[in-house]
């Protein structure tokens, strides 16, 4: 089946001019200038999304620029929005975010609001504004008090959207979804052994820290209090395995507590076959996950890439945290990836790489996968982010506090083997 149709809205090249004080600041506050400037950006009903705003002296292009996240919108937005204008209000503040981007405390410096004429955007790129717009004030008619600097455009962006037909560790099918049509394309079969040694991986990547499993509490047992030996098989439509998504680092509670802590993260292995032998196998991602602390109880995570040239050269493309209560959305993406310093990026155009969603702790998961179409040239390609995903999800359970009891789907002690 082709892609489905979606379309990035892109808000960037972001930065302020302010004019001259023309007398000096009341004792009450400071210039803007010595303070922090952020705008908040809406459009319709979407998330409003937060920028920080550098300022610029210059009469033409701005020194320094910055861009906020990008809006997605998926096949049920476009339809929505189907020969209406979007309608893009950006408010500029000075003062203080806050922890939760809250505008409490901060000064209103004033707003811009356009329209968005998306007719055309499933087709190709568009520029809607590249340059300069006055800000006004939501007291005054004074528009020459500050100017805000932004680009607006939109690019098709495809997708293939995918779906677990239940929880991964319950071996479900895995479909392709294109609107009302639902086409199983891969299925998957999950396995715990807590007797499992790797057996089918080669020794230089299950030996040393710079390779698949760190062995730093060797192969002891431990008894009790760990999670290891999961595995979950994705397959093909004809049964041929075409990736898979292996615990290579047991999940363990940190000393005198019972959470997986940062510091003694648990991992998986994603892997795909090692050429056309079903039983070799070799790496693609590693994905790192542990139960954040703070104020927000997250299901913290790292995915690393592995380069050809072995396993000691692991690229990082992606680290966030996911709500353990709420959930959330797991993402891949190049803009994210750049602006955290991460400087690498998948083959393939900048922009989304893959999304997949992850439900709370001890909800019914079945996630929903997409991938960025040009970043699947085979089904092969698909079925590593399908894996990549079932991974995240597992690890939300992986992360559990030890305090509490995994489904029995989960405690299993079956043989496991990568064939």
């Amino acid at each position: 089946m082709d892609p489905c149709p979606f379309v990035r809205l892109i808000v960037e090249s972001l930065a302020l001019k302010l004019p001259s004080p023309t007398k000096p600041p009341p004792l009450s506050g400071v210039h803007p200038s010595t303070t922090p400037c952020f705008c908040k950006i809406r459009i319709n009903t979407f998330p409003t999304h937060t920028a920080l705003l550098p300022l610029s002296v210059s009469p033409s292009a701005p020194d320094t620029t910055t861009s906020a996240p990008a809006f997605h919108l998926d096949p049920a937005a476009l339809r929505r929005l189907s020969g209406k204008p979007l309608s893009l209000v950006l408010s500029v503040y000075n003062g203080p975010m806050g922890r939760s981007c809250w505008v409490r405390g901060a000064k209103l410096l004033g707003r811009v609001h356009f329209t968005v004429n998306l007719s055309t955007a499933l087709s190709h790129s568009n520029t809607f504004h590249n340059g300069w717009l006055n800000l006004a004030g939501p007291h005054s008619r004074n528009k020459s008090s500050a100017q805000l600097h932004l680009i607006v455009r939109s690019e098709p962006d495809p997708r293939f959207v995918f779906q677990f037909g239940g929880e991964p560790e319950c071996s479900p099918v895995v479909y392709q979804i294109q609107g009302n049509i639902r086409q199983p394309v891969f299925s998957c079969k999950f396995s715990a052994d807590r007797n499992y040694r790797s057996r089918s991986l080669p020794s230089d990547f299950s030996s040393n820290g710079n390779g698949w499993r760190r062995s730093s509490t060797g192969d002891r047992e431990r008894q009790g209090k760990e999670r290891k030996g999961w595995m979950i098989m994705i397959h093909d439509l004809s049964g041929s395995p075409v990736a898979a998504a292996s615990m290579v680092t047991p999940f363990v509670p940190s000393p005198g507590s019972d959470r997986v802590s940062r510091s003694n993260p648990g991992a998986w292995l994603i892997l795909r076959p090692n050429g056309a032998s079903v039983s070799s196998w070799k790496p693609w991602g590693r994905l790192e996950a542990w139960r954040e602390r703070g104020p927000v109880d997250g299901l913290g995570y790292k995915v690393e890439l592995f380069s050809d040239s072995g396993p000691a050269n692991r690229v990082p493309i992606a680290e966030g945290t996911v709500s353990v209560k709420k959930g959330g959305q797991f993402c891949i993406d190049y803009k994210v990836m750049k602006d955290a310093g991460l400087g690498w990026r998948l083959p393939g155009e900048e922009g989304f790489v893959m999304g997949s969603s992850v439900d709370g702790e001890g909800k019914v998961s079945k996630p929903v996968v997409q991938v960025g179409a040009q970043h699947i040239t085979c089904m092969a390609d698909a079925a590593l982010f399908i894996a990549l995903s079932a991974a995240i999800d597992l690890s939300m359970d992986a992360c559990t506090l030890f305090s509490h009891k995994l489904r029995k789907e989960l405690c299993h002690h079956e043989q496991n083997s990568l064939s």
